[in-house]
């Protein structure tokens, strides 16, 4: 993988936010509140790994459903 796909993969608070379907303010409050993984920052920017948002998606529906 070279480092422009690398940088690809990586997700922005507004692409985190859509793929939640809430307002990029909620996705920096969760931040905040230790709800959601930490993301990697790079300057001003908050960056997510996909990967990692996959992982802790399946671990909400494993609580959800126990």
């Amino acid at each position: 993988m070279n480092l422009a796909e690398r940088i690809d993969k990586y997700l922005t608070t507004e692409e985190v936010a859509r793929r939640y379907r809430v307002a990029p303010g909620t996705v920096r409050y969760w931040r905040h509140i230790g709800y959601l993984p930490d993301g990697i920052k790079r300057g001003r920017r908050v960056l997510h790994d996909p990967d990692v948002l996959d992982q802790w998606d399946a671990e909400q529906a494993e609580n959800e459903a126990a």
